[in-house]
């Protein structure tokens, strides 16, 4: 059976403030854990006004103390910004926190422009360069698979499951070779879905952690009682996409009833570009478009983005679909 995950970004809402965003995922992460969710992962971004998740692995944290059984992890970690020392001891201690738990997800995009380079004191570009490698170090800092001078304490012996994330073939191919679970980006990059899966899947080395292939796939996922009440709370999301695109992030703002009407052509066409990833609207609506995403993509797992003006909403979208495929 495909299982179904949670993806979010600890969004920050016009007229709210950081507190309550990390509030607001809390309590989303309970009602994820209540409804027999899988994983509940958050993203790591900076520079953006209208996302709170920069500090992962603090996030994390506050995310564990708030379930008790739900896996958490990063959705991801871009480590092109980190030292995987660093990131193996993090991880390490939230394995120790909440044992049996923790998924680590890589993914080699800095998560924001080139100022993040500055701030951070970083060449990202070649930091990025050594991505591979970095991963490897990682994972010998968490597994002891490959004699390091220095051992991670907390870090070593954690049982924290690494995932390789990626929105193009390059990602797809390094999980391949290391023999990594891989999560595709195609809630904003579907355009490379299916080349990235089966490059994942012909090209994949069993390894000591995973013997075949194991996809995720990301959705974006909003599910309300009729469809036209889906696709209103879903225009604060594609409202902060267009604000993104357009070099413009802010916080997410309120719902605007018949939004894409009001866009002009290129961004309209840039939103239904991602319909192919994406399920809006009543329960069976949603059911129907997750059911034809999973015969396209043999998905092992299915994970859902996407955000809304009013946390509720959010809440009750993952109770509405999960009540419908589990009927």
């Amino acid at each position: 059976m495909t299982a179904f995950s949670v993806l979010d970004l600890v969004t920050v809402r016009e007229g709210s403030d950081v507190s309550q965003a990390l509030a607001d995922a809390a309590e989303l992460a309970q009602t994820a854990e209540a409804n027999g969710y899988k994983r509940f992962w958050v993203a790591e971004h900076h520079g953006s006004p209208g996302i709170a998740g920069g500090a992962t692995s603090v996030v994390l944290s506050h995310i564990g103390h708030a379930t008790s059984t739900i896996r958490i992890g990063s959705g991801g970690v871009m480590l092109p910004n980190h030292n995987p020392f660093v990131i193996a001891e993090q991880f390490g201690t939230l394995d120790a926190l909440f044992p049996g738990r923790i998924d680590l997800g890589l993914g080699r995009a800095p998560g924001a422009g080139q100022v993040l380079g500055q701030a951070l004191r970083k060449d990202l570009h070649r930091a990025a360069e050594y991505f591979p490698q970095d991963v490897v170090e990682l994972r010998a800092l968490l597994t002891g698979d490959v004699d390091l001078p220095i051992k991670a304490t907390p870090g070593l012996g954690a049982k924290v499951e690494m995932w390789m994330l990626g929105s193009s073939l390059f990602g797809a191919q390094l999980a391949a070779q290391l023999g990594m679970p891989y999560a595709f980006a195609s809630h904003f990059a579907p355009a490379h879905l299916d080349a990235a899966l089966e490059a994942y899947r012909s090209q994949f080395r069993p390894s000591e952690y995973l013997d075949k292939p194991h996809v995720m796939a990301a959705m974006t996922m909003i599910a309300a009682e009729t469809d036209h009440e889906a696709e209103t709370l879903a225009s604060s999301h594609e409202q902060a996409f267009v604000r993104l695109r357009s070099g413009d992030p802010g916080r997410l703002p309120p719902p605007i009833p018949e939004y894409r009407a009001t866009l002009p052509m290129q961004a309209q066409a840039m939103l239904e570009s991602l319909s192919t990833a994406a399920a809006v609207g009543s329960p069976r609506t949603v059911a129907d478009k997750i059911e034809r995403f999973i015969d396209r993509t043999k998905a092992d797992e299915i994970v859902f983005s996407g955000a809304t003006y009013d946390p509720a909403a959010r809440r009750h979208s993952l109770e509405l679909v999960m009540e419908r495929i589990a009927a």
